[in-house]
């Protein structure tokens, strides 16, 4: 389980307000290889963490350029998963060192996809002239498409489906970020939201794509946090793009898969040109 909320504003109506606002938490099983958000590739010029597990080291779930490229990746929950198909972590890796623009490359990805188990992906682009985020997953629509400026919302089922937990880290997530707080506070009150742990249920959505699954993990799985004793919330990022291309970039992520233990780590600097 994965869940992300966002909103993209090419142009803000004042100089305080934001060009993208992301709040993004990764579940995953808390013993699974992962390297912490740091700058690498190509005169370290990518930011994001990166998976260490064997045969999908180099793979990532979130992460952006000092150029302005963007991706974020959830998979798709399902019972059945194919073990031979390719790591889906490179699909954010690749994009993010690979000289081609996001609606190029998802239009790539789309062409492969069924080489993997179902999974989102959100790609873009912050450029001086122009903002660009594209969406494509692989069980919905054969082609990526382009988003139009607004708030959104994905998990792990295909981007808006309606999952109360969804729809209620929406609510509060726009609440949130109605208020144009400074980047410090605006990363506090986001981080806030991601480790809420209220049990969204009943929510009869999100219980009919998890069949297969067994009942008793619903409550932990329903709430924008997740929280179960090997499984859960690892890692809450949250990403800010003010109007002049300043980039605030903040992770905290469990340590010795202890769920007492974790680090904050910040990032700041501004898009190159």
């Amino acid at each position: 389980m994965c869940i992300i909320f966002f909103k993209f504003d090419p142009r803000p109506a004042s100089k305080t307000a934001y060009r993208l606002i992301l709040a993004a938490n990764r579940d995953e099983l808390y013993n699974r290889p992962s390297k912490i958000a740091h700058f690498w590739g190509i005169n370290n010029e990518v930011l994001s963490g990166l998976d260490l597990e064997e045969g999908k080291e180099g793979g990532s779930w979130l992460g952006i350029t000092k150029r302005g490229k963007f991706a974020a990746l959830t998979n798709y929950m399902e019972a059945k998963q194919n073990p031979d198909a390719q790591g889906r972590g490179f699909l954010v890796s690749n994009f993010l060192t690979e000289n081609v623009d996001s609606y190029s490359y998802l239009k790539k990805v789309s062409s492969e996809g069924h080489l993997y188990n179902g999974f989102n992906l959100i790609a873009g682009e912050f450029k001086a002239k122009e903002d660009t985020v594209c969406y494509y997953g692989n069980k919905g629509n054969p082609a990526p498409i382009f988003l139009k400026p607004g708030i959104y919302g994905l998990s792990n089922s295909l981007l808006e489906t309606p999952w109360k937990k969804l729809q209620y880290g929406k609510r509060i997530f726009s609440s949130v970020i109605d208020q144009n707080l400074p980047p410090e506070r605006m990363v506090q009150e986001l981080l806030h939201i991601l480790n809420n742990e209220e049990s969204q249920l009943p929510d009869p959505t999100l219980k009919s794509q998890v069949e297969g699954y067994r009942l008793s993990t619903l409550p932990a799985l329903s709430a924008v946090c997740v929280r179960s004793p090997n499984y859960g919330t690892r890692t809450n990022t949250v990403i800010l793009i003010d109007s002049n291309g300043n980039v605030t970039f903040t992770e905290r992520t469990m340590l010795n898969s202890d769920i007492s233990q974790w680090k904050t780590s910040s990032f700041n600097f501004k898009l190159l040109d």
